[in-house]
């Protein structure tokens, strides 16, 4: 019981300094999720659009400014109907926003470049 209490006296102020230092800095957590990973090396990557999906773009007057730095930033990754072990591109489907998906996205991440080759509105 007392290495217990010496182990807890020690942790807690560690945990709190730890958590006050990371949060004072920015620092997220949230980045090891599968999720988020796929979102963040694609946004890494050169845009490249489909002919049909810069049509869909311009009808449904989204512009790559908020493709990239609202759909695909905020969007999530439907993993059910991805193809994550695709070799050498994986394809994905992308849908915006994570609650109640009004947009619905399809792309393939490859080494140099992000594919974005369909985008359709649900509903």
């Amino acid at each position: 019981m007392r290495k217990l209490k010496f182990y807890m006296i020690g942790l807690i102020p560690g945990l709190l300094l730890v958590f006050f230092i990371l949060n004072k800095k920015g620092a997220k957590c949230s980045g090891y999720l599968p999720n988020s990973r796929v979102i963040a090396e694609t946004l890494s990557k050169k845009f490249q659009y489909s002919n049909a999906f810069s049509t869909e773009m311009k009808t449904l007057q989204i512009s790559e400014k908020f493709l990239k730095d609202s759909i695909v930033t905020n969007g999530e990754i439907d993993f059910d109907r991805s193809h994550a072990q695709a070799q050498p591109c994986p394809e994905y489907v992308l849908r915006y926003p994570k609650k109640n998906p009004k947009l619905e996205l399809s792309f393939e991440k490859c080494k140099d470049e992000a594919r974005f080759s369909t985008i359709k509105k649900l509903r």
